[in-house]
């Protein structure tokens, strides 16, 4: 039997600290080492629920070297959980590589399943979410209206994360290019502020210039034929 310890991928709160599982905090408290992406910010989630175990950071800017640590840690027995700085770890977010390296390696692999922007924002969308594509962050500058075009033809609905820096620019260049389309925008959901905005893009866009956007965005973009009189 193999004494390689195990990688557990621990889903954690998008903002509300009371959501986390019980099956997370177990986790979190039992394995040798948490990997976090920002140790202040994941110290927060452990000091509100009296988690003492030790962190370590990882992150999109671990080097070779530092990955090698971690893969050395556990084939020498060690459990470790897995975090980011919110919601599931790997979905839009760099865990990814961590991952194959432990399938490379045949480190057990242990999903602890949470919070998902993407579920919680579709979940009181409105829009049809028994099918839908999800993107990510569009790129900043090269690629940015290729990717945008590409929408068009999409036969379900459309997610994306955007920076509330780019909202206003983004929802500008959605409206050009795919015409007055429904959509939703969940902003800071889960946290004191939460707002959910339905409506065309034109109407979107509207209530959004009033005031300086701040928080976590999810874009949510109805189909080409799927107009939704919210």
């Amino acid at each position: 039997m193999s004494n390689t310890g195990q990688l557990f991928v621990v889903g954690t709160p998008i903002g509300n600290l009371e959501d986390v599982t019980l099956r997370a905090i177990s986790t979190l408290q039992s394995v040798d080492i948490i990997l976090a992406e920002d140790t202040r910010n994941s110290k927060k989630l452990l000091d509100a629920h009296k988690i003492e175990t030790k962190m370590i950071s990882y992150h999109e800017h671990s080097n070779d070297n530092e990955i090698k640590k971690i893969i050395d840690l556990l084939l020498e027995g060690k459990d470790l959980a897995l975090i980011s700085d919110a919601g599931t770890p790997t979905i839009s977010d760099p865990g990814y590589g961590l991952i194959r390296d432990c399938i490379k390696h045949d480190i057990v692999i242990v999903p602890i399943p949470g919070v998902s922007a993407i579920t919680a924002a579709m979940s009181v969308s409105g829009l049809p979410s028994d099918s839908f594509t999800f993107f990510g962050f569009l790129p900043q500058k090269k690629g940015r209206l290729k990717k945008i075009e590409l929408l068009k033809n999409i036969e379900n609905t459309v997610i994306l994360f955007e920076s509330p820096y780019r909202l206003e620019k983004t929802l500008n260049q959605l409206l050009e290019h795919l015409g007055n389309r429904s959509v939703v925008v969940g902003r800071e959901l889960t946290k004191l502020y939460e707002e959910v905005i339905r409506g065309n893009l034109t109407d979107v866009i509207k209530y959004f210039s009033k005031s300086k956007v701040k928080g976590e965005i999810v874009i949510m973009i109805g189909k080409d034929d799927d107009r939704i009189n919210f």
